[in-house]
């Protein structure tokens, strides 16, 4: 079976790119293995009309608008190798299903890495999380931890310094604030402690305390970690795309790829800033690229 287009990824992006390809009468397949990165957010925010979505249910509105368009097949399965066939590309499925599309859209997301920290992983999506955009308003004016074991620790906390000033940086004994950073930080009245952390208290999500390595407490009421990222499939480098200094594939501005016909959108092109709706907007640019080159092809 043959499609225009193949879609790995049904999280924002993969679900957008769907939709303007249904659109654009293309024969589109959408592979999902529902799995997505932000299974654990109980709501989303900074998208207009549906601030404060949870993602099943975004997932679950995008999934039924999809189905009015005919040339839209959506697949609960994952596919396991992606291959250049001729003009084309041969996906297979766990299942050992093999189909042809013309072109490729990555949209396959990132996984993340947390600090291993005693109680984290009861709060995260509570009461810790990672974007201050969707969640610091939330969060505003409350006194909070943020946890970076990461090079983004300062950067992160001068984002954070907008929505609460009382703030206290952990690094968890890692060396990733050079003292011109400390420094400033301080200046600003916000906390650093670089020794490890021992545990977080929390109360059924709730983060109630920081506990520290030598026993001191320091009372918060919720905050935000740094996950380390890394690519969810290894499909873009299997196929060849290549990628910057800071390890975001070079896409141009409709998510070509340096592979021609495979195309990337959303986290699975860049990390960061990682929301719904830059997600969507991504998909969405992919999928004109790939109907824009399908057309021209037709025409050649």
């Amino acid at each position: 079976m043959e499609f225009d287009c193949a879609i790995i990824g049904g999280g924002p992006a993969g679900l957008n790119a769907a939709l303007v390809l249904g659109r654009a009468r293309r024969k589109t397949i959408l592979f999902d293995n529902h799995k997505p990165r932000n299974a654990i957010t109980r709501v989303s925010h900074g998208f207009l009309t549906r601030d404060g979505v949870s993602p099943s249910q975004f997932r679950e509105l995008a999934a039924e608008e999809l189905t009015q368009y005919p040339s839209i097949q959506k697949e609960e399965r994952e596919i396991d190798s992606i291959s250049q066939d001729g003009a084309g590309f041969r996906l297979v499925s766990l299942s050992g299903r093999a189909l042809y599309a013309r072109k490729i859209i990555l949209a396959t997301g990132l996984i993340e890495s947390l600090p291993k920290i005693d109680g984290l992983a009861n709060c995260y999506g509570t009461s810790i999380f990672n974007c201050p955009y969707c969640d610091g308003w939330e969060l505003r004016d409350k006194p909070l931890v943020l946890l970076s074991e990461t090079s983004q620790a300062y950067r992160m906390a001068m984002l954070l310094y907008n929505w609460s000033q009382d703030l206290i940086v952990c690094t968890n004994g890692q060396d990733v604030l050079t003292l011109k950073q400390q420094a400033a930080l301080r200046e600003k009245g916000l906390l650093v402690e670089s020794q490890p952390v021992d545990f977080l208290l929390a109360d059924k999500g709730r983060l109630a305390a920081v506990r520290f390595a030598d026993g001191s407490m320091i009372r918060r009421n919720g905050g935000f970690v740094t996950p380390v990222l890394s690519q969810n499939r290894p499909f873009a480098d299997i196929l060849g795309c290549k990628r910057n200094e800071n390890n975001d594939m070079i896409t141009d501005a409709f998510g070509r790829t340096s592979v021609r016909g495979v195309y990337a959108a959303g986290d699975t092109a860049t990390a960061a800033p990682s929301q719904l709706i830059i997600a969507a907007a991504a998909g969405s640019r992919a999928a004109i690229g790939v109907n824009e080159d399908l057309s021209e092809e037709t025409f050649a």
